[in-house]
């Protein structure tokens, strides 16, 4: 049997499938711990909490810091491996984020975010291409939305003369949130252009009547609550979707 007969059987015959998940800290759970000052992994991250939820394995290969170049690098590595049927593609954060301490210290320098947009975008396509070609099913997520004044305060540490800088290189805070959405767009054209299927997380946090309530501290993970918004909007996308690929419901929650 290939893959695409798999695909085809897996809802209707009840045969698991095995999932993989692509992605930066958020799907690996950190978030920080303001009782220990610390970022920790949350146990009960929204990966986690899926566990057991759809008929098969999940394995998480996401990591911390991982930008989509890092991602998509082990990807290929992992998707030999592993020979997932499904891999669920969560990446921007980093990848939008700038080395803030050196615009900090310099805001005149050109300074580049860690991926550059159209690179962004680019990458997106070929892991797209790669998966596709490999017979296995991609999902996009799209971004939750960070918290821009949080943010600027983490990232210039409160620091009078690192804000001063690093609000000279911005003009403005809104200009983080509206960055963060620019790549966030990228992720919706590539769904679009290539068919691909994408779980909207951003809404899922916007339609909240204040979202920032479920982003930690440092402005952008999402805490605990925010790990069951994200763990809520994919089971609703799944039970939409592809409802043969969850468990019994007594397994679910």
């Amino acid at each position: 049997m290939n893959t695409n007969e798999q695909h085809k059987e897996g809802p209707e015959t009840g045969l698991g499938f095995n999932y993989m998940v692509s992605g930066d800290s958020i799907s690996k759970g950190v978030v920080y711990d303001e009782s220990r000052s610390k970022y920790v992994i949350l146990e009960d991250n929204y990966v986690s909490m899926l566990q057991g939820k759809l008929k098969g394995a999940m394995r998480n290969t996401a990591r911390f810091g991982n930008t989509l170049m890092k991602g998509f690098g082990n990807l290929k590595r992992d998707v030999l491996k592993e020979k997932p049927d499904v891999v669920l593609i969560e990446y921007g954060g980093n990848d939008c984020d700038y080395h803030w301490s050196e615009i900090a210290s310099n805001p005149e320098a050109e300074h580049r975010p860690k991926t550059d947009f159209p690179d962004f975008e680019q990458m997106l396509l070929d892991m797209i291409h790669f998966l596709k070609n490999q017979g296995i099913i991609p999902v996009l997520m799209s971004l939750p939305p960070l918290n821009a004044d949080n943010y600027f305060k983490w990232v210039s540490g409160s620091q009078p003369d690192a804000e001063a800088n690093i609000m000279k290189f911005l003009g403005s805070v809104t200009k983080i949130y509206w960055w963060q959405e620019r790549y966030n767009s990228a992720i919706l054209k590539v769904a679009e252009a290539t068919r691909t299927k994408l779980i909207d997380v951003r809404g899922a946090f916007l339609q909240q009547p204040d979202y920032t309530r479920f982003i930690c501290r440092d402005g952008i993970h999402p805490n605990r609550e925010g790990h069951r918004i994200i763990h809520d909007k994919i089971l609703e996308f799944i039970r939409a979707s592809e409802p043969g690929l969850l468990a019994e419901p007594a397994a679910q929650g």
